[in-house]
């Protein structure tokens, strides 16, 4: 089918929400030739693209025909995989809520269980969902650093990682077997509230999770003696950071904590700065700011859905140092074996996990304390994938897990990138 008679198909619908028919009606014909020339692609980690009208869009049809297929799926399982159901939480993004009760609506649709946050989460909370209720899968809408005119779908699996390779493959063919998005059905989200099929969550996960958290410090007596007076500034990026971070800082001890509050509210637009990805230097402008205010010590940020930390590090001259993804993962994979060294808590298992374009500094490190590092392919996925081999065959202790583009993992009650654990470790 042509882009053409893409776009004429998405015409004809006659019940096509104004704002998506207002969208079809401002494009000029370059833009709708990449809206329906192609369909958005559902790759491993699932897909993120432009929100709009469009079959190379992301949008309320798009959203539900991946739902569809993730529906398919769980069916064909044949078990009690419907009864154990699916995960939903969703970042500060334009139309992140629709989306997320979208999916809920198709998954009622055929019968299966749904446990969606009563609002933004950050994407390892969901991860954490996902194990701790015993769900088949999960799903995030989230774009992560993008800038604000994307959004994104990622699926996760029962492990609470990104969804693994076969299963994935078996969702993209069946997502791709749905012709007509228009088509899919969906349940009254409000009805099945009622029914308890889609059932809303929200602090009781959180206060499960911030009890997880409490672990990940290592060394409490060297927080009880300068927790309080280390300054730490903080910026959410106007994302779902702001839902746990204060208060796993406040848990663990780091009483000197001040928040960029024009960045705290969930926004977006993110209208303070260009792009919400705390890798650049230029995200931290506002943090900076208040840094010099109140004599900081250490600047945090987190990206819009808190799986990636950058970090600025407080210099002589008054400056602040912008550490690259390998630095912080250094720093803190030499911090971690340190402290449970001197705690003799330092396992003669011991195993640290990159992906292969990260740092070899880490190897070293690592070997040094006598652990062991497993490099494996660029996709946190594949990190949860080693842990649970560890797990399975006990023959590895896991320490940390790091890919250079600011993603790390501590404690693995989560099986992906986990930025609020990144913080707590960073300030001890």
């Amino acid at each position: 089918m042509t882009y053409q008679e893409n776009y004429q198909k998405w015409v004809d619908f006659a019940d096509l929400p104004d704002y998506l028919r207002q969208d079809l009606e401002n494009m000029d014909e370059k833009t709708k030739e990449d809206a329906f020339y192609t369909n958005l692609e559902f790759g491993t980690a699932g897909m993120r693209g432009l929100i709009g009208a469009g079959t190379n869009r992301i949008n309320i049809y798009v959203v539900r025909q991946a739902t569809e297929g993730l529906a398919r799926l769980i069916e064909s399982k044949g078990g009690n995989e419907k009864e154990r159901g699916v995960a939903i939480a969703y970042d500060s993004r334009h139309f992140s809520p629709e989306f997320a009760f979208e999916s809920a609506a198709v998954l009622a649709k055929h019968g299966i269980k749904s446990y969606v946050f009563e609002s933004l989460r950050p994407t390892p909370e969901l991860s954490f969902a996902v194990r701790h209720l015993n769900c088949f899968a999960g799903i995030m809408i989230t774009a992560s650093h993008n800038p604000a005119p994307f959004n994104g779908y990622k699926v996760y699996g029962e492990d609470g990682g990104q969804m693994p390779p076969h299963d994935a493959d078996a969702l993209t063919t069946y997502i791709r077997a749905i012709e007509n998005p228009f088509a899919v059905e969906v349940a009254d989200v409000e009805a099945e509230k009622a029914s308890g099929l889609i059932e809303v969550i929200g602090e009781a996960v959180d206060v499960e999770y911030l009890k997880e958290v409490k672990d990940v410090n290592i060394n409490p007596t060297l927080i009880e003696e300068f927790g309080k007076d280390m300054k730490i500034v903080y910026t959410p990026l106007h994302g779902t950071g702001e839902m746990l971070a204060r208060r796993a800082l406040a848990q663990a001890g780091f009483d000197s904590v001040q928040v960029v509050e024009a960045q705290a509210t969930a926004d977006p637009d993110f209208s303070t700065v260009k792009s919400p990805n705390p890798e650049s230097q230029a995200a931290f402008a506002l943090a900076e700011e208040l840094g010099r205010q109140v004599g900081a010590d250490v600047l945090v940020a987190t990206d819009p859905d808190a799986d990636r930390v950058g970090v600025e590090v407080l210099q002589k001259d008054g400056s602040y140092l912008n550490l690259s993804g390998n630095q912080i993962g250094a720093i803190m994979a030499r911090y971690i074996l340190e402290a449970h060294k001197n705690a003799g808590t330092l396992p003669e298992n011991a195993a640290l996990c990159k992906s292969i374009v990260s740092t070899d500094l880490v190897t070293k490190i690592a070997e040094s304390y006598g652990a062991t590092m497993f490099n494996v392919l660029t996709g946190f996925k594949f990190i949860a994938e080693k842990i649970q081999e560890f797990e399975e065959k006990h023959n590895h202790t896991y320490m940390m897990g790091f890919e250079e583009s600011f993603g790390y993992l501590i404690k693995p009650f989560v099986r992906d990138k986990d930025a609020i654990q990144a913080v707590l470790v960073v300030a001890e």
